[in-house]
């Protein structure tokens, strides 16, 4: 049987990118996802299209991860039909490059509701359900932008790297009841979300990565489900790097 059958998976950012490709190879191991996404109609509409045979399987909810009673609403029907969770992979994640000193307000809030404050708000609702069945796995979609840091993303780097200390914290207190947390930290993946970067700099870049190339949104996602799947209940509170050597 599939790794993940009867198991219930939550995803941040389903619908694109790296959360869509978890998404995928969760649906294709067996898993039941419900799919959470911000906004964009016609990435949720291709996701139920091209994903049609696995339609008794997959739920796509649009839900902004950083507006706490919304969140609290959807975990409460969750629960009612569901009763537990076994999966939370936190990829909900968005970029507003400014240098600091050009840097708006409201640039620095959203970038940090949105990736720190989102994956404490659905990690907070998550974990009532994981410790009621005294397992789970919580995943974060992190970057080693949050330990390198780079121009232009101080917001950014802030919330990736606030989501490791995020994770390091909360494994400490759920282990004993065999939940863990980890992170995958990403570096370039050739996805949209690097899409408006002009073509200069996506060779400046790649020059950086030693194995020559972007990574693929598949290739994270397997790091998910290795850490997702029952052989990686020792793994805990670690950043597992999918980078290129970057």
């Amino acid at each position: 049987m599939p790794e993940f059958t009867d198991k219930k998976a939550v995803v941040t950012g389903a619908t694109r990118g790296i959360g869509r490709a978890v998404t995928e190879a969760l649906l294709e191991q067996g898993a039941m996802v419900v799919g959470l996404y911000s906004g964009d109609e016609q990435a949720a509409a291709n996701l139920r299209d091209e994903a049609a045979r696995f339609a008794s399987r997959l739920r796509l909810t649009r839900l902004d991860v950083s507006d706490y009673p919304a969140a609290a609403r959807f975990f409460a029907a969750f629960e009612e039909e569901f009763d537990t969770l076994d999966i939370l992979v936190n990829n909900a994640g968005i970029r507003r490059d400014a240098v600091l000193a050009l840097m708006k307000e409201e640039e620095w809030r959203r970038v940090i509701d949105v990736n720190l404050t989102g994956g404490f708000i659905t990690s907070r609702l998550a974990l009532p359900l994981m410790l009621k069945q005294k397992y789970g796995r919580i995943i974060f979609i992190t970057s080693p932008m949050g330990r390198m840091g780079f121009p232009g993303q101080a917001n950014y780097a802030a919330s990736k790297a606030g989501q490791v200390a995020m994770a390091r914290s909360l494994c400490q207190e759920v282990a004993k009841r065999k939940i863990t947390v980890n992170c995958v930290s990403p570096g370039f993946i050739a996805t949209d979300f690097i899409g408006d970067l002009d073509e200069t700099r996506m060779k400046e870049y790649k020059k950086m990565v030693p194995s020559g190339r972007f990574g693929t949104p598949q290739e994270v996602a397997q790091a998910v489900l290795f850490l997702a799947g029952s052989e990686a209940a020792y793994i805990n509170g670690a950043v597992l790097e999918i980078t290129g050597g970057l």
